[in-house]
C-alpha cells in the first residue's frame, strides 16, 4: 500500500438534484433540521497521530492497488457506495469475494452519469449473485466509499473508473477509527434500505453532504497562515468568498485545478484578492485535477468526494473527512505543493501589477470601500473592481510592495496582520 501522495477518475457533478433525505448518526429527529457537517477547529486532530487509524493513498501513484487489496482481504463483509464503477478488476474481485462467502452490498449512482456508466458493472455483479442496487433516482450519489469487515473504510475522492487511473490526481484515506467506520456503516444501511436521511453531524471528523458547506467554509475561515486547495470545480459562492477573504487578510492561499473556462470568473476574483491560482491544461497528456482536498496551516486537512459546487455541497450524497493526523496532513500538503509548482499560473484575472499610466487624481474613499476608478487609471483593483485603500487587508502576493491606492501610494506592511498603509 502506498501512503504518500497521487491521481484518479474524473466525474463532475454537473447539474442540481433534489436534496437527499437520510438520517446521519447524531442527527436530530426526522424533519427537524437541515443537513449540517462539523469540522474540527484548525490544528485539532480527530485521531491520534501515529496510531495507524488513518493512512493516505495517493493516485495515480498507487494505481488503485490499495483498494484492490482491501477488497481481496475481506473476510466477512464489503459495503460499497460508488458514483462510477467501471473497472473489470474491481468487479472480478467483488465476485470472487462473494464466491468465498463474503456478504456484499453495492450501491451505485443512477441519477447523473451513473445510469450509463454503471450499467455494465451492475449487470455483471447482479448476474454473478452480488447484491447490487441503484441509488434512489433523483439524488446524485457522488460518494465513493468501500467499507470492509466493519473495520476499515476507504474514503475516496476518485471513482473506480479504470480508464482515468493513469492520469488523474485523487486521494484515498483509509480510516480505521471505530466511531467513523460505524457512522459510515449506519448511513450505508439507511441508503441500502431506502430510509430517509434528514441530515446531522457526526463527531468523528466525517463531513457529509447534503450540508457540507459550513464545515468547509469554516475550515478555510480558520486559516491563519496558509490554505492549499485542489478541486475539480469552483462554483460555490461561499467557498470562493472564503478563499478571497483568506487572501485579503494576508493568508497565503494556493489553488490548483484543471483549466476550465467555467471557473475563469471565480479565478479572476480569487487572483484579485491575492490568491495564487495555477492550472493544468485539460488535455490527455496533462495531470487531471479531480481531487477534492484542503490543507490549512499545515496542520488540518480535508479529503473527500465534495466538489466546490452548490449541488455537491448541498444536494448530493457525498462523504469526506477532516483530520489533523500529522502523517496524512504532511503527505497531502507535500503533494499539493508539488502539483501547484508544476502548474501554470492563471493569467486571466485582473492585472497583477500597477500600470505605467500617470498617477490619477486622488479619489475620496467611502465607508463602503475604495472609490471606483475610471478605466485606464493606475490604481490596484480589488476583487470588487475598486481601488485598494489604506487600512484594508492586502493580498499575500503584495507583501512589502508599494502600489497606487484610492488616495495615493500605499504599502503592504505587517501591522497586526498584513494591511495597506500610506506609503512614506
Amino acid at each position: 500500500m502506498l501512503i504518500l501522495t497521487g491521481c484518479s477518475a474524473s466525474a463532475p457533478t454537473a447539474g442540481h438534484s433534489a436534496p437527499a433525505t437520510s438520517k446521519l448518526p447524531g442527527a436530530t429527529a426526522a424533519g427537524t433540521s437541515t443537513p449540517t457537517a462539523v469540522a474540527p477547529a484548525a490544528g485539532t486532530s480527530t485521531t491520534a497521530a501515529g496510531t495507524g487509524a488513518l493512512s493516505l493513498v495517493v493516485e495515480p501513484d498507487d494505481d488503485y492497488r490499495s483498494t484492490d487489496q482491501l477488497i481481496a482481504a475481506a473476510h466477512h463483509t464489503i459495503d460499497m457506495t460508488m458514483y462510477e464503477l467501471a473497472d473489470t478488476q474491481t468487479q472480478a474481485l467483488l465476485i470472487a469475494a462473494r464466491q468465498r462467502g463474503v456478504a456484499i452490498r453495492v450501491v451505485v449512482d443512477q441519477a447523473d452519469s451513473g445510469a450509463s456508466v454503471n450499467q455494465s458493472a451492475y449487470g455483471q455483479l447482479q448476474g454473478a449473485g452480488v447484491p447490487v442496487r441503484w441509488a434512489p433516482d433523483g439524488v446524485i450519489f457522488h460518494q465513493k466509499t468501500i467499507t470492509v469487515d466493519g473495520a476499515v473504510s476507504a474514503i475516496m475522492s476518485g471513482n473506480l473508473t479504470s480508464q482515468y487511473y493513469g492520469t488523474t490526481r485523487d486521494f484515498v484515506v483509509m480510516d480505521r477509527a471505530p466511531a467513523a467506520v460505524a457512522a459510515i456503516e449506519a448511513v450505508f444501511a439507511d441508503d441500502w434500505d431506502g430510509r430517509p436521511i434528514t441530515g446531522g453531524a457526526t463527531p468523528d471528523g466525517l463531513v457529509w453532504s447534503p450540508g457540507a458547506e459550513p464545515a468547509l467554509v469554516g475550515l478555510i475561515d480558520a486559516a491563519h497562515r496558509s490554505v492549499s486547495v485542489e478541486n475539480e470545480e469552483m462554483d460555490s459562492t461561499p467557498i470562493v468568498s472564503a478563499l478571497e477573504a483568506a487572501g485579503l487578510r494576508g493568508v497565503l492561499v494556493e489553488v490548483t485545478m484543471t483549466a476550465n473556462s467555467e471557473w475563469d470568473t471565480a479565478f479572476a476574483a480569487l487572483t484579485g484578492a491575492g490568491v495564487r491560482v495555477a492550472t493544468y491544461p485539460d488535455s490527455p497528456s496533462a495531470l487531471y485535477i479531480h481531487a477534492k482536498a484542503i490543507v490549512v496551516d499545515g496542520s488540518t486537512a480535508f479529503v473527500g468526494s465534495q466538489n466546490f459546487s452548490t449541488s455537491s455541497l448541498d444536494d448530493n450524497r457525498e462523504l469526506g473527512l477532516v483530520t489533523g493526523d500529522h502523517a496524512v496532513v504532511g503527505s497531502l500538503a507535500q503533494t499539493l505543493a508539488g502539483d501547484f509548482a508544476g502548474a501554470t499560473p492563471f493569467a486571466g484575472g485582473p492585472a497583477a501589477a500597477t500600470t505605467t499610466a500617470p498617477p490619477p487624481t486622488p479619489q475620496p474613499s467611502s465607508a463602503q470601500g475604495a472609490a471606483p476608478r475610471p478605466a485606464g487609471t493606475a490604481c490596484l483593483i480589488d476583487s470588487e473592481g475598486k481601488c485598494y485603500q489604506a487600512d484594508e487587508y492586502c493580498p499575500a502576493a503584495r507583501r512589502g510592495q508599494t502600489v497606487e491606492g484610492a488616495d495615493g501610494p500605499i504599502t503592504c506592511v505587517d501591522v497586526d496582520g498584513w494591511r495597506w498603509e500610506p506609503a512614506g
